[in-house]
């Protein structure tokens, strides 16, 4: 590997601002804030929106879609409707 070109890596703390959950994984990633963590260290830390904590995916809470298309849904509420006006 070429020296000087990589950036560095670190441990980071994100922060999910959506459920207030902070965690310590390594990252590239830069920030001109640094707080203080469990272990007494400062270190960077970087605010998220989403992540794995707070995600419908990741957290089960997501919607269950169905196998049928849009077109099937469509017709199956409104079929009848449809079928009277012809």
């Amino acid at each position: 590997m070429k020296e000087g070109i990589h950036p560095d890596y670190r441990q980071i703390i994100f922060h999910d601002t959506s459920v207030n959950e902070y965690f310590k994984i390594g990252s590239t990633m830069t920030s001109d804030e640094t707080i203080e963590w469990e272990d007494g260290n400062t270190y960077p830390l970087v605010h998220l929106d989403i992540s794995s904590a707070s995600h419908p995916f990741y957290t089960g809470k997501q919607r269950e879609v169905g196998t049928e298309g849009r077109a099937a849904q469509f017709k199956r509420r409104f079929g009848s409707i449809a079928a009277r006006r012809s």
